[in-house]
């Protein structure tokens, strides 16, 4: 197992960890969360053995075999496969072995090596590094194209992929669905759930910690706290603490307030049962799990438009693409003021496309498209961070777009951002990723848009940000067409989804979880007979995968047997309450003498709904972990 103990961690001046005490065991899933800053990164060079503690002990297994996702890349010449490939360091070793006896006719070490090598699984392995390739988004001839022929985004999906080549114990992933499309990030979470060893993992996608991790280990004042469940586990077990502070209670009950308000307009516009549900769900969670936000730093909205047209944009019978390179056709769209629509849709499909086209950074090809008079567009995408002007500030950068507005009421807007105090003064240069974003943002808040085009909007963003772009978005009165890999953004702030895919743009009828089935086909169907990346030949594939398939069917018997206590203890509970409020019916109780009764009663019935609403959730959580399982095995079979 891992422990540390009395653990205090120091760099430069600043102290991040001071007398911190966690104990991992083999096979749990941790999700490390915390502020910039606060350490996360420095845990994980502690853990890799980079770092030695301040004080105290780190103590992890001599015999552990250590994977971690890489941030640079140095070897531009490989090819993307071999470089994946290098992840397995033990099989590249064979290999070498292999290659020296074959040179010196070394029979003896040849015939030891071969076995090493099927050890390894040595034969599989150029069908494993594609298949991972796969599905983090790389065509079959991207994974023979050199590692420098990539973007920088594209380069980080290769060092991920090389992190799971590699055989580990333990699994450090630090913020592995940056660069990540949510196809792409619905295949990891399939492959981390199957993972057998330990994983330790940073991520500001709340959606993807709750369908990876069991725990989560919170990093804050100095000191790690674990939590058991996922990060909507967390967070309640946070509000409830953070409720019981005086300091906390005005913003919670404001924040309450926001989000009923919206629910109220949400539930009036939708008109899919299933997309319903989900939405006004997911709302209703963020409307309990708000408060352990209450900290947070961020806390902004989108200045309303002074003039608003209807509908604001409209485009009809179109082609758009690249020059004479036509990627959607026949696209017809209109959007009015208060259109909340996500684009789902696999990677290259053409969602960038068209919001560009939108943005009016692309010219249909042919087809109308006709802009409202009174038209303002927010438009974020990733490249436009590096359009800020590094020597500038914050504050130059809002006074450019209002020169005469007072200073203090351009500080005061930048506050929201967290851009407070000297850092509103700063270069920009000095930024990292994350808050050059949350200044593209603010810019865009302060023109006064009534129609947002948000292409991965979230990216670097933390989760706190993330949170408060999410209320913002709710409380936003024009249009918002949002594409994102963050789920939670998806589901909490759009009541419609258009599928980009094969060269057409249409209504999704169907949820996220509708989007990754249909997903499952869609790689099937596109999946070339006799795949490289999986050769029907391949005994080894063959054999691991009746193993893995053993393995899932060993794991459900528990689940279904879970799944059927919760629903046992759920009807027994029922019928407990059923009796407490029968005899709450009874008028008679509610007589003086009888005060203390009814007291008694009041506060039973009150125990009773709190463990209801307990028992349901973890009777829910149990049939979609059970869902899940059985959907893996139907893959895998």
């Amino acid at each position: 197992m891992i422990r540390l103990e009395n653990l205090t961690l120091q760099r430069g001046p600043l102290r991040l960890l001071e007398d911190a005490e966690l104990t991992l065991h083999p096979g749990h899933k941790v999700g490390l969360i915390g502020a910039n800053g606060a350490g996360k990164s420095s845990l994980f060079a502690l853990l890799r053995g980079e770092l030695t503690p301040d004080a105290g002990n780190c103590l992890v297994p001599a015999d552990w075999r250590i994977a971690h996702m890489r941030q640079e890349v140095e070897t531009l010449e490989r090819l993307a496969v071999d470089y994946v490939l290098d992840g397995d360091l033990r099989l590249r070793q064979v290999q070498r072995d292999l290659a020296a006896a074959e040179a010196a006719h070394d029979g003896t070490a040849q015939a030891r090596l071969h076995a090493e090598l099927d050890s390894a699984d040595g034969y599989s392995a150029d069908a494993r590094a594609r298949k991972l390739l796969a599905g983090l988004g790389f065509s079959n001839p991207q994974m023979t194209q050199p590692v420098g022929d990539f973007s920088g985004g594209w380069r980080m999906r290769l060092n991920l992929a090389q992190a799971l080549m590699c055989p580990s114990d333990l699994l450090l992933l630090d913020e592995p669905t940056n660069h990540l499309d949510l196809d792409a990030i619905i295949w990891l979470e399939g492959w981390l759930k199957s993972y057998p060893g330990t994983l330790l993992l940073i991520s500001h996608d709340r959606d993807f910690l709750d369908a990876v991790v069991d725990n989560i280990a919170h990093l804050e004042q100095q000191k790690l706290t674990l939590y058991r469940g996922g990060y909507s586990a967390f967070e309640r077990a946070r509000a409830e603490r953070l409720a019981q502070q005086q300091q906390a209670f005005d913003k919670q009950q404001a924040q309450r307030a926001h989000m009923e308000k919206f629910i109220a307009r949400f539930k009036a516009q939708a008109t899919k049962a299933r997309q319903a549900q989900s939405r006004i769900k997911a709302l209703e969670r963020l409307e309990e799990l708000a408060p352990a936000h209450v900290d947070s730093p961020f806390d902004f909205c989108f200045r309303e438009a002074d003039k608003i047209s209807s509908p604001l944009l409209d485009l009809s019978d179109a082609r758009l693409g690249y020059g004479d390179k036509v990627v959607l056709s026949k696209v017809k769209l209109q959007l009015v003021p208060g259109a909340r629509i996500g684009l789902l849709g696999p990677n290259g499909a053409g969602k960038s496309t068209l919001i560009k086209t939108l943005a009016a950074e692309l010219e249909p090809i042919s087809g109308r498209l006709q802009r409202g008079e009174n038209l303002v567009v927010g438009y974020f995408a990733q490249h436009q961070l590096d359009s800020l002007d590094d020597r500038a500030s914050p504050l130059l950068h809002v006074q450019r777009l209002a020169p005469t507005e007072r200073e203090q009421v351009l500080r005061d807007f930048l506050g929201g951002f967290d851009f407070r105090g000297p850092r509103a003064d700063e270069p920009v240069k000095n930024f990292s990723g994350g808050e050059k974003a949350r200044l593209a943002l603010a810019l865009i808040a302060w023109g006064k848009p009534n129609l947002l085009l948000l292409d991965e909007p979230t990216n670097h963003l933390d989760l706190d940000m993330r949170l408060a772009l999410t209320m913002a978005l709710q409380d936003f009165a024009g249009a918002v067409l949002v594409v994102s890999h963050d789920r939670h953004l998806l589901k909490s702030t759009t009541d419609e989804f258009l599928l980009v895919a094969d060269g057409q743009v249409q209504e999704f009828d169907g949820d996220l979880e509708d989007y990754a089935r249909w997903l499952v086909d869609f790689r099937a169907r596109q999946m070339p007979a006799g795949s490289s990346t999986e050769p029907a030949a391949d005994k080894t594939d063959k054999r691991a995968q009746r193993q893995a398939a053993a393995v899932l069917r060993q794991q459900l018997a528990p689940h279904k047997r879970e799944a059927e206590k919760l629903e046992k203890a759920l009807g027994q509970l029922h019928e407990q309450l059923a009796l407490v409020e029968g005899k709450l019916g009874d008028a008679a109780v509610y007589e003086a003498a009888r005060k203390d009764e009814l007291r008694d009663l009041l506060a039973e019935q009150a125990r009773l709904k709190v463990r209801e609403g307990e028992l349901e959730e973890s009777w829910m959580e149990a049939l979609e972990h059970l869902e899940q399982l059985e959907l893996q095995l139907a893959q895998v079979d």
